[in-house]
């Protein structure tokens, strides 16, 4: 495929890639949208009216609105 590169071990293995941004940034930018909701499954989340309300209770919700 053109503008990807794949870099392998001593043992011909591919092992990175190197992808050429001016061709295919935007594909880049999901892959790393994918990673970043991979790596965050097991986090606790929070109810955003919880945090809003957390937000006024600490005198920050004009800094986020």
């Amino acid at each position: 495929m053109e503008g990807i590169f794949y870099l392998t071990d001593e043992k011909n293995n591919k092992k990175y890639i190197q992808i050429d941004l001016d061709k295919h940034g935007s594909v880049v930018e999901d892959i790393l949208d994918s990673l970043t909701i991979e790596s965050r499954k097991g986090e606790k989340s929070y109810p955003i009216e919880d945090v809003l309300l957390e937000l006024k209770d600490t005198g920050n919700l004009d800094k986020y609105v």
